[in-house]
């Protein structure tokens, strides 16, 4: 798999093995930063993956101006790869070891962009939304994104809809917070 922009455009990165983890496409992280692009200056702000799996979601991020990404693993090898991709890309970031949800109610920092993109039947698409919602998690203008199936309903009444796009079976859903 590989970066798809910015400065580490194109560098390799190694995938976990086995079918616990579901990279993102390439065409659809174009669409995401490309959408991000339009909304925000990526300068200085900061880059949550809370299922991060390959990670090469907030390698991204951070390749296209990002100024840090962080990332939630919860598998013990995946959580060691990725902590070897972010070295070999020289990458500054922070890792939290656990399940995203318990992770998630204990870390004290604000994020600017939220990435969520949990195994699709795992049911965590809301409870995720109110931790991020009720813990603050998200900066004052920040975006929340949920790669999702497209005929799951999510429950956003604490986040306002900013756009979503939709590719075959699945959605990208952009939030901010409600005003």
């Amino acid at each position: 798999m590989q970066i798809t922009g910015g400065y580490l455009k194109s560098r390799k990165i190694i995938s976990p093995k086995g079918t616990n983890v579901r990279p993102t496409l390439s065409q659809i992280r174009e669409s995401i930063f490309s959408i991000l692009f339009s909304l925000i200056d990526f300068k200085d702000k900061t880059f949550l993956d809370a299922f991060a799996g390959s990670g090469i979601m907030g390698f991204e991020a951070v390749s296209r101006g990002f100024k840090k990404a962080a990332f939630i693993e919860k598998d013990k090898k995946t959580f060691f790869l990725l902590k070897e991709n972010a070295q070999k890309l020289n990458i500054n970031a922070d890792f939290f070891y656990g399940d995203s949800t318990k992770v998630l109610n204990n870390i004290s920092s604000q994020f600017d962009v939220i990435f969520v993109d949990p195994p699709y039947q795992s049911g965590l698409y809301d409870n995720v939304a109110d931790i991020i919602s009720d813990r603050k998690l998200l900066s004052n203008n920040g975006i929340l994104i949920l790669e999702h199936p497209k005929e799951l309903v999510i429950d956003y009444q604490k986040f306002e809809i900013i756009k979503i796009k939709t590719y075959a079976d699945k959605s990208l859903t952009f939030l901010s917070h409600k005003n």
